[in-house]
């Protein structure tokens, strides 16, 4: 009760009187309603979207600042910047989360969830952040259960280039040119990070650092008054110190040596077609990731080696024949592999086709569609989805959606030495309504959503020490089985104003309760683990009237959890805020800075990993 009464007073203090709707920071378009260009209060989903101004605000290169400004969105860190982060939706698991860069699924198809690790990308380039929350594999196919997370790297047209150093002796620094003239685009960017960090292990003084250096582009060149070229990639080369367990005295998480080295590579190229009443979107796409984890307490050889590649050809398109009558479809096929030093390579393939066809007007929204899904390994799947909007009065409408979700088994779950070739999908029903004024970056937004989401047939390692099964004939230590049934319901509340020219202000609350619905499960009921009930962000931004010094501040809350899915090792709720503070110098150049974590708080996001205190940057951004 006590997030909901501090919200209640931060949402009074900034709602003014009389607000006008304005789009001034062309984020008003989403792509992941019907996975083509859609004006985002057409559709009767849960979208919310950040875009480059806002970003910039920030400041931090730590991307989880700016997701934690969105409902339903709570994450955790095993250790500090660069470390394993996982980002859950609503409760959903953090590998059913669909991450798109640039147009590129992300998924780490080596991994044992097959899920995006967030500590491997840092802001950088990313000019806009859309969240749809809630399942929709109709448009997205596997992994879109708890949501779909699409992330667009900038467009430039100049040089821009930013830096910044501060707490524990961390580097960023971030460059990028590019050119837009009518006929054609391009941008390069490029950016280098580096932190000397603390001890991952709570326990630990060893610090634990990270380093990463990154370059990427995007451009379009128009063929023909209709065609177009596109491209978009980036390149990733990271390494990160982390702390490993100990089975004797002192027992759990200690200081080691141990570090890893990873290297990503995504891209995508495509042919655009833009005619009167029919668009279309071709393109080839690849994510590849190799990780080597190295002990050099046991020699300079990888003590773990894994590489995952995923390839996909796809083809959307929207006809919209008359009126407000339109119909969004697409195919594509993805053939994904992993191998690891001690799994030998092993592949998969997928087919999917879907339709959605809606009803888009300035009054009344309606979409439905279906999606079929053919795997080489557990065969056929269906999903479908509806959704709409009405608006109810001037500027207000209600809005409601279902939709069904599914996430195929990984390679790693299928092949690896605790695999099970028996696996079927994960699948989940999700239903939210709510009401809303304007958008997430409109003058005034006020929106109330409530939602529920059932899944089915999660897949969870079994022990062979706890169950007899012909699986564990051949010596294993377990195995991978849909076994787990999962609820998460509640409701989010979120309110922005632009009170003045000046000054703007924006909250968001939510309430997820995600327990265990598995009958006979020894968790039955319990909460799923680092699953807090309570997160609420407020934010506020003040341009003074002295020589354009910008002042900002965040307040970070998040309720307690339990570690465990036996609810025996509890995480204690925290509180964090952030003050921040910029001054041009002249039109090209600002000076920038920020204190995050300003009480010193001590906090976990993951039992025994620390997290960072009070820390301090300042920097310079300059544009020509």
């Amino acid at each position: 009760m006590k997030y909901l009464l501090l919200l209640g007073c931060s949402l009074a203090a900034v709602v003014p009187a009389n607000a006008q709707s304005a789009d001034e920071t062309g984020t008003e378009i989403t792509v992941l309603a019907t996975g083509s260009d859609l004006q985002l209060d057409r559709s009767g989903q849960a979208i919310s979207v950040i875009g480059a101004d806002e970003l910039a605000d920030i400041q931090s290169p730590d991307i989880t600042r700016a997701l934690e400004r969105l409902p339903g969105v709570t994450f955790s860190r095993n250790g500090g910047l660069g470390s394993f982060t996982g980002v859950r939706v609503r409760g959903a698991n953090a590998d059913q989360l669909l991450v798109l860069v640039d147009g590129v699924r992300v998924g780490d198809a080596a991994a044992p969830g097959g899920g995006y690790d967030f500590g491997n990308l840092t802001r950088g380039a990313i000019g806009k952040v859309e969240l749809l929350r809630g399942s929709n594999s109709v448009v997205w196919g596997s992994e879109a259960i708890g949501g779909v997370l699409a992330l667009t790297s900038r467009e430039i047209d100049g040089v821009e280039a930013s830096a910044e150093y501060g707490a524990r002796e961390s580097f960023d620094a971030r460059a990028g040119a590019g050119l837009v003239r009518p006929g054609y685009s391009f941008t390069l960017n490029g950016g280098y990070t580096e932190t000397q960090g603390f001890s991952s292990a709570a326990s630990g003084v060893e610090d634990d650092g990270f380093r990463q250096w990154q370059i990427g582009g995007r451009g379009e060149v128009k063929l023909t008054q209709a065609i177009s070229a596109t491209f978009a990639g980036r390149y990733a080369d990271s390494r990160l110190e982390f702390d490993g367990f100990s089975f004797s005295p002192p027992f759990g998480l200690i200081d080691t040596p141990e570090f890893t080295e990873t290297q990503e590579v995504s891209g995508r190229a495509g042919l655009r077609y833009d005619g009167e009443n029919l668009a279309l979107d071709a393109g080839y796409a690849i994510y590849d990731i190799e990780r080597d984890n190295f002990n050099p307490d046991f020699g300079s050889e990888p003590g773990f080696a894994s590489q995952g590649r995923q390839e996909r050809v796809e083809l959307k398109g929207v006809f919209d024949p008359a009126g407000a009558l339109r119909l969004d479809f697409g195919a594509d096929h993805e053939w994904s592999e992993f191998e690891t030093n001690f799994d030998a390579r092993q592949s998969a393939n997928i087919t999917s086709g879907h339709v959605l066809l809606g009803w888009y007007d300035d009054r009344f929204s309606i979409a439905a569609g279906a999606r079929v899904d053919d795997h080489s390994g557990f065969g056929s799947d269906v999903t479908f989805g509806a959704n709409g909007s009405v608006r109810i009065a001037d500027g207000w409408r209600a809005r409601a959606s279902y939709g069904e979700g599914f996430k195929a088994p990984t390679l790693y779950q299928l092949f690896s030495d605790f695999g099970n070739t028996a696996l079927t999908p994960e699948r989940s029903r999700s239903y939210d309504i709510g009401i809303e004024k304007g958008t997430r970056n409109d003058r005034l937004h006020f929106a109330a959503t409530a939602f529920r989401r059932d899944t089915r047939g999660l897949i969870d390692f079994v022990s062979c020490f706890s169950v007899s099964d012909p699986l564990c004939d051949d010596g294993r230590f377990g195995f991978y089985e849909n076994v787990g049934k999962a609820r998460a319901e509640g409701f989010e509340v979120e309110l922005g104003a632009r009170v003045s020219e000046r000054f703007r202000a924006q909250a968001a609350y939510s309430y997820v309760k995600a327990t265990n619905r598995a009958a006979g499960d020894a968790n039955f009921g319990n909460d799923l683990a680092r699953r807090p009930r309570h997160a609420v962000t407020v934010a506020v931004d003040w341009e003074t009237p002295l020589a354009g010094l910008e002042l900002g501040g965040d307040i970070r809350m998040v309720g307690s959890s339990f570690d465990d899915a036996g609810n025996f090792t509890r995480l204690d709720g925290y509180a964090l805020g952030t003050v921040r503070a910029s001054v041009p110098v002249n039109d090209a150049f600002e000076l920038f800075g920020r204190i995050e974590n300003v009480t010193d708080e001590q906090y976990q996001t993951a039992a025994g990993y620390a997290t960072a205190g009070r820390s301090a940057y300042i920097g310079v951004r300059a544009r020509f």
